[in-house]
């Protein structure tokens, strides 16, 4: 592994001018120097040196010694790379799933223009990108969100003086694809499930993530937010509990989020509270130690010592694969779709048989076949986000949509709109009794 850079600058004497120098590394490892006005520890040289100081520290990948027009895409991707890993991150230190999309975009355009100039990429090189996404398969919404990515790096690259700022003027003039004017392919709005759905696949979930999509159907809180509950977050001195996420969609834009525990909800939680105000309520360690549990008092056969010696020889201190002690956004919804395909298993045809394993069954669903396997997941099965619209659908209906908008934590009322959908049984009984 090669040895680390130090990123602090280092002045020292130019021997054969007599001048300062200043040497440092930016942030993708490349060596940079300057020569500094007035001779070494004169006044000027060091007024100089503390002004350029100033400057790599507050944007480390800007390469004075380098004119705009002789920087690659390939390394302003990976300036924008090192940003972005700094700029996208939950107070954890973690890096969030915007990180994620921004490598997406970034591979793409390594490939088509890793080795051109950054300053030659234009609204024509934008549309051939976005053009890739598009035959790729990717949603309307997905290309044109990865197209403001790129607009987004564009900015930042003018705004540390890596590009000129005409580079981002011109991207800017590239709309978005618009609904049935574009090859791309158009999304499924996302809706409410029906609870009926939603039951039959609850006998198939383990009792920590049927609380958690219960906790979701009583609240209409986020799957992020319901996975991160713990005792110490929940205000439980008035009837009504408040539970204040500590992390939350809208934290960083300095907006606060309150969800309210009504008694069905507290009821629910009741069940699943431990001493430890830290323990998150839904775990998957507390599911694993439960099921193990449930197969022990299952026992039918005695331990025999020598039986228990050998499984404590095999059993690993430090397994590959240890329980977390939360489920997140991607481990709620992956419980939930094995479990829709548990409650709802596809034909025959398409259905994975008794004597093959998950990589046969692959290859063997392809083509047209595969097609209509997607066709009935779409149908049959629902993610944890549906049960967020369930319940703005509902309470819009009873409540009406401040209601609704005060109850999902959202700014705008056009939000929850999205959200909650209208009720058409209203539309019906005023139609019958004025047209």
């Amino acid at each position: 592994m090669p040895r680390l850079r130090n990123p602090a600058p280092s002045y020292s004497a130019h021997k054969q001018s007599g001048r300062g120098r200043l040497v440092w590394y930016d942030s993708t490892g490349a060596r940079q120097q300057k020569l500094l006005p007035g001779a070494y520890g004169s006044e000027e040289s060091l007024r100089a040196k503390a002004t350029l100081e100033l400057e790599v520290a507050t944007s480390p990948t800007r390469t004075r010694t380098e004119e705009p027009a002789a920087l690659t895409m390939a390394e302003l991707l990976v300036a924008y790379l090192g940003h972005a890993a700094q700029h996208y991150r939950g107070p954890n230190g973690k890096p969030t799933s915007e990180f994620d999309e921004v490598k997406l975009m970034a591979r793409v355009l390594r490939d088509l223009y890793g080795d051109t100039t950054a300053v030659t990429f234009g609204p024509l090189r934008l549309k051939a990108a976005r053009q890739k996404w598009v035959t790729a398969g990717l949603a309307r919404s997905e290309c044109n969100r990865r197209t403001n990515l790129v607009r987004r790096m564009f900015k930042w690259a003018a705004s540390e003086e890596l590009v000129p700022a005409t580079v981002h003027q011109a991207l800017t003039t590239v709309t978005g694809l618009q609904r049935g004017r574009t090859e791309a392919r158009e999304p499924d709005p996302v809706g409410p499930v029906d609870d009926a759905v939603v039951d039959a696949t609850l006998p198939f979930l383990n009792r920590h993530v049927r609380g958690l999509v219960e906790f979701q159907r009583l609240t209409g809180c986020r799957p992020g937010e319901a996975c991160a509950l713990r005792r110490r977050d929940i205000d439980t001195g008035d009837a009504v509990w408040l539970y204040k996420p500590t992390h939350h969609k809208t934290a960083h834009r300095g907006k606060s989020r309150v969800i309210a525990i009504g008694p069905r909800a507290q009821e629910l939680l009741v069940r699943f509270l431990t001493p430890d105000l830290d323990t998150f309520l839904f775990s998957p360690k507390g599911a694993l130690e439960e099921l193990r549990a449930a197969r022990a008092a299952a026992r039918k056969t005695p331990r025999y010592p020598s039986h228990m010696r050998r499984n404590a020889g095999k059993r690993k201190d430090d397994p590959r694969r240890a329980p977390k002690d939360r489920y997140d956004r991607t481990s709620y919804a992956r419980a939930v779709a094995r479990a829709c395909e548990s409650a709802f298993p596809p034909p025959a045809p398409l259905a994975q048989r008794a004597d093959e394993t998950a990589s046969e069954w692959k290859a063997r669903v392809i083509g047209e076949q595969r097609a209509r396997l997607g066709e009935w997941r779409r149908t049959h099965h629902w993610h944890p986000n549906q049960l967020r619209h369930s319940y703005a659908t509902r309470v819009r209906k009873e409540f009406g949509l401040e209601a609704a908008q005060v109850a999902l934590g959202h700014t705008r009322a056009s939000t929850t709109e999205i959200y909650a959908e209208k009720n058409e049984a209203l539309a019906v009984a005023t139609a019958n009794k004025i047209g």
